[in-house]
């Protein structure tokens, strides 16, 4: 058994580690998200593969006949889950869940949003800024680049206030973050 307070691994490596055709595309999804090894990229596709599993089973318990009260509220939780997470439409259904990819959970990572928000110049970057403690979400100080954004939170998301980042004349600021602060400061004097 082991120490109940252990942390064990959250992702799955794969059965075959050595095939040509999953490696470059995992080589491609680390250079495109800006990931430090191909571990994220198994964890972004086990937590893919739970949501798949479940979407599985509980289409197979519908497709049985009857749907139970249990069965419906696990869909619903699911769905609610993937739609607070911006991975599914707002009218999206299981089936929805079984056409997803590992970009909608990648997407979803705050490294992605914090590049994506013009917060920082590259991917990479956006992974040294919150390692380094100068984003946060929701005044929050978050460090950690695979934390998964909500919806909500996406709109959030911005540098630390204890953080040289946040003063205008740092210089490794991004320009497109000094633009839109000059037009807002801008539209405010007028």
């Amino acid at each position: 058994m082991g120490y109940p307070g252990k942390n064990r691994k959250s992702y799955e490596t794969p059965k075959h580690p050595w095939e040509a055709s999953r490696i470059a595309g995992e080589v491609d999804l680390m250079k495109t998200y800006g990931l430090r090894n191909k571990r994220e990229v198994w964890k972004a596709h086990s937590i893919l593969k739970r949501y798949r599993q479940a979407a599985m089973r509980l289409l197979a318990e519908s497709a049985k006949g009857k749907i139970s009260d249990h069965i419906r509220g696990e869909a619903d939780s699911i769905l609610k889950r993937l739609k607070r997470y911006g991975m599914l439409r707002e009218d999206g259904t299981l089936d929805d869940v079984m056409a997803l990819d590992i970009t909608a959970v990648l997407d979803r990572r705050l490294q992605s949003q914090v590049h994506k928000q013009g917060l920082a110049r590259t991917k990479k970057q956006a992974r040294q800024f919150i390692v380094h403690g100068h984003i946060a979400v929701d005044g929050r100080k978050i460090d950690i680049p695979g934390y998964m954004v909500t919806k909500e939170e996406e709109s959030r998301i911005d540098y630390y206030t204890q953080s040289p980042i946040k003063r205008e004349d740092h210089p490794e600021r991004p320009e497109k973050v000094l633009q839109a602060l000059t037009m807002t400061s801008s539209a405010e004097e007028v």
